[in-house]
């Protein structure tokens, strides 16, 4: 126990190592290994025998694969190192690390100088905000000279880098103040620097050590242990448990381990821990084992504490990216695979069965992003490059015994939006009920797919909100130019609608995916293909056939660079046209050109005509995505075509309204207190409307005939209402009603405080006294014919929703929680007074003045008691002092002569 508390007060830092390929990384990991006397000799990448390459491809291919952990003490401070790949086909591996790192040691090959990959990395770096120390390595190579590429790491990377292998001289510490005003002005004061504050400087990004040497020859290593001693310090972590997951992996037995940095609290043997919110699909598993690595050994430990890199048995839902506990989800990778390739499968092998054990690698790797086309019925995997597909050969072979081949690439398209639009869903078959809108806006270039909700909740409850959201981050939703995941889009929520009875939660995942079909079926769809950043070194000679290749291939390039005739050439171009170029670049160059491309991002497709035509896809005839809605009529479902379904919604969000000879405007949020006459109004119906009311006025203006005749119903033929008699949540009304229309609101509590008769029968039985006002009112509406609401409180109620019941003829208002019945009328004058003739019956005189102030009229208890009698009274000479109609007698429907034979008759009888 006493080493375990040594070790809570020591200082502990994880620090990563990255490069590109051949600069040297693998074997300053092993220098570093040798210094701290974690390993008694070094191993070298040559003989095959590094200590952090387990992998039998990475020492064949002399390459590092996956990332890998050792554990090193070096003067007082824990340094757990991290060695990541270096090739840029499994960058995607090297920047799930960069999620949990401390410090990073950026490594240049001296004889190289700045690749284009390093670049790349430098940027990831800079995204991930990662405090850099730069290690310049292979110095001792002849041709390097430490000035010039000083210069050259200051020119493509940052002025902050500065070389420390003088640390502690005036000319190190001028440089150094040089990176921040404050620093500068105590510098000129004093004329020194004082190590905390260039620990600072590091910690901000400010200032970055340069170190030079030869990992090799142990040069210059030391100085760096030194520097990252000196100058890192363990970050704070919070009491509250949260740990970061950035790779998944399996033991030699199969048994999956969940890689995590701890970042606040510590973690035991048998916690439980949770997850899955993200998702909707909460679960909880049990740590089984913490396992501290050191290449390919381990310690199993009984608790990790916070800044501990570990890796975690027992977790079969994790996956790379996801936070636990109070640690949020990590961002989405910047690199990622733009090219997709056929899984070629061998004779004799099931591809249901070696689907799911694809599966299994895409957890380790979820860039695979591992599908199964149904259309050409074959696995799909997307890929960096050939390496990948080597390795990727390599682990199929070794884990699941089966040989594999890769068709040729294809290359990854997506799909976005160059304007807003409206997508309308709805599901209705029988028994089921949702409907949604969403609105689709264009993001920014390289933004990925935004979510967000601006619906109130008094149109659509929060619950179904979230799911609503659930579904939109579920799955990969597909374009309609060749099917190609959608991408750089804000995709808002605005209205939706539910049934207390009917709705299930399939029925929305429905209508969402529905709603965003329809609306990237109304919208411009543009093509996006993905982007090389190349770098062209060339000998001079050659750059005018260069410069003619890449304007061929659709890109633009500059000449950065020019000595010994050489020159350097960069610039970007589509993937699609430089596939094979660095085939061309080695034949008219005789083997002295080098071609080095780095993912840039998605652009616009600069062919879009040809690729949609040539993918021949429908989006019509896409099963697995509708563009169109299910409506209910005769009490059976029936489907409704994209381009006629916003003429059935069953309400209309208003998010677009029409400037008069301008076009479409969208409509940015609920303008509540825009003034009058600003255009900006806010057209939802707010808490106002009840659904009998919507029902009644939704279909007065059908087109039912017309669309019969396209052999789809009519909205009044044969439509289920929702308007069951039962108490029910609220939902908005889909139109808006006449403005002529008149409303009358009755505070319910005060009119029957104000009347004595309802005073008088509350006292005993509150339940009779509202019975009895309902009765009263809807007789008086009868006459009326307004729309009667009466409005009671429920504000005390805890957990209570907004509630409506249809009592005959009127409109029976509980409010929610927190909500008077004042407040309730209020919002309801103050949202829709210019628009309906609305009085307000109360004898409250602070409402009556505000009711007053929104343009409303007031009808106090006594006036309306007076109208009320004057309504009974009408109603009593109407129905009760009418005279009665004469009976009819059968005297006087029988013919003249025989009614007189009857009544004859009948005088002999009476004699």
């Amino acid at each position: 126990m006493g080493g375990q508390a040594e070790d809570k007060t020591r200082e502990r830092i994880c620090v990563g190592l990255l490069a590109h390929v051949d600069a040297g990384k693998t074997t300053l990991s092993e220098a570093l290994l040798y210094l701290t006397g974690s390993i008694r000799k070094m191993g070298r990448v040559d003989n095959q025998d590094a200590f952090l390459d387990t992998y039998a491809l990475e020492r064949a291919r002399g390459i590092t694969i996956f990332s890998k952990q050792a554990g090193i003490e070096w003067k007082g401070m824990s340094i757990t190192l991290l060695d990541t790949p270096g090739h840029v086909d499994f960058s995607a591996e090297m920047e799930r690390t960069l999620q949990v790192l401390d410090y990073a040691v950026l490594v240049i090959s001296g004889s190289d100088g700045v690749q284009g990959h390093t670049a790349t990395l430098w940027r990831l770096l800079s995204k991930y905000r990662v405090p850099t120390f730069v290690f310049v390595n292979k110095m001792d190579q002849p041709g390097t000279d430490r000035d010039s590429l000083l210069l050259e790491v200051r020119d493509r990377l940052d002025d902050g880098c500065v070389d420390f292998t003088q640390a502690g001289t005036m000319e190190c510490l001028e440089q150094v103040a040089m990176c921040d005003e404050t620093v500068l002005e105590h510098f000129l004061e004093t004329g020194n620097v004082e190590e905390g504050e260039i620990g600072r400087l590091i910690c901000e990004r400010k200032l970055f050590p340069c170190y030079f040497g030869s990992a090799l020859r142990l040069k210059g290593v030391e100085e760096l242990l030194e520097g990252i001693r000196a100058y890192g310090k363990m970050p704070v972590y919070p009491d509250q448990f949260g740990a970061k997951v950035f790779k998944i992996t399996r033991d030699d037995q199969g048994g999956r381990l969940t890689h995590m940095k701890i970042t606040g609290g510590s973690l035991k043997v048998k916690s439980l821990l949770s997850g899955g919110r993200e998702k909707g699909e909460e679960w909880q598993e049990k740590v089984n084992q913490i396992r501290l690595y050191s290449g390919e050994k381990y310690e199993p430990v009984p608790e990790a504490e916070a800044g501990c890199i570990c890796a975690v048995t027992g977790l079969l839902r994790t996956f790379p990216g996801q936070g636990l506990g109070m640690e949020q989800a990590s961002m989405e990778p910047l690199l990622e695979p733009v090219l997709t390739y056929e899984v070629k499968l061998p004779q004799g092998c099931d591809k249901a069965v070696m689907l799911p054990k694809l599966r299994e690698l895409e957890e380790e790797d979820p860039q695979l992003h591992v599908a199964w086309d149904e259309h050409l019925q074959e696995i799909q995997v997307q890929l960096m490059g050939e390496v990948q597909i080597e390795v990727l050969k390599n682990l199929i072979s070794e884990r699941f015994g089966a040989e594999v081949e890769f068709g040729r690439p294809n290359i990854v398209y997506k799909e976005t939006i160059t304007g807003p639009v409206e997508g309308v869903g709805h599901f209705e078959p029988l028994r089921h009920y949702a409907e949604v809108h969403l609105l689709l806006e264009p993001g920014e270039r390289g933004s990925g797919l935004q979510f967000a909700t601006g619906c109130s909740e008094d149109i659509l409850d929060r619950n179904w909100q979230r799911l609503v959201m659930t579904h939109l981050e579920e799955k990969v939703h597909r374009g309609v130019l060749i099917g190609a995941p959608v991408t750089d889009m804000r995709i808002t929520l605005v209205a939706g609608r539910a049934h207390i009875k009917h709705t299930e939660g399939g029925d929305f995942r429905q209508a969402t995916y529905r709603a965003l079909r329809q609306g990237l079926m109304e919208a411009d769809s543009l093509l996006l293909e993905p982007w090389y950043d190349f770098c062209l070194e060339i000998p001079e000679t050659a750059i005018g056939r260069a410069m003619t290749d890449i304007e061929k291939r659709k890109g633009s390039c500059v000449i950065a660079h020019t000595e010994g005739g050489q020159a350097r050439l960069t610039g970007s171009a589509p993937v699609s046209a430089m596939g094979d170029y660095q085939t061309e670049v080695t034949a008219y160059t005789k083997g002295c050109g080098h071609l080095t491309c780095t993912f840039r991002g998605y652009e616009p497709c600069h062919d879009q005509e040809e690729v949609v035509e040539a993918s021949g896809y429908d989006p019509e005839r896409d099963e697995d995505n509708p563009s169109g809605s299910v409506f209910c009529a005769h009490g059976a479902g029936f489907v409704v075509s994209w381009d006629h379904v916003k003429e059935y919604m069953h309400m209309d969000s208003g998010i677009f309204k029409e400037n008069q000879g301008t076009g479409p405007e969208v409509f940015k949020g609920p303008a509540k207190n825009a003034p009058e006459g600003s255009g900006k109004e806010e057209i939802w119906l707010g808490t106002d409307e009840i659904d009998a009311i919507l029902e009644r006025t939704f279909y007065s203006n059908s087109r039912g005939k017309a669309r019969q005749k396209n052999g789809i119903p009519g909205k009044g033929v044969g439509r289920r209402t929702y308007s069951p008699p039962e108490t029910r949540t609220y939902r908005p009304a889909a139109v808006r009603p006449q403005p002529a229309e008149e409303y009358l609101l009755v505070d319910g509590y005060n009119i029957i405080y104000a009347w004595d008769e309802l005073n008088s029968l509350a006292e005993d039985n509150m339940e009779g006294a509202r019975g009895r006002l309902m009765d009263l009112l809807c007789n008086y509406q009868a006459v009326r014919r307004c729309n009667l609401i009466l409005v009671f409180d429920a504000y005390r109620v805890k957990g209570h929703a907004t509630e409506i019941l249809d009592y005959h003829n009127i409109h029976v208002v509980y409010t929610k929680e927190a909500e008077t019945a004042d407040q309730y009328i209020e919002k309801f004058a103050h949202e829709n007074a210019r628009r309906f003739d609305i009085s307000v019956a109360t004898s409250d005189g602070l409402e009556q003045v505000i009711i007053l102030g929104q343009g409303c009229r007031r009808v106090s208890a006594r006036e309306l008691w007076e109208d009320l009698e004057r309504v009974k009274g009408m109603l009593r000479e109407e129905y009760l002092e009418k005279p009665r109609l004469k009976r009819n007698s059968l005297l006087e429907v029988l013919p003249e002569k025989a009614a007189r034979e009857l009544e004859k008759l009948k005088d002999k009888e009476q004699e």
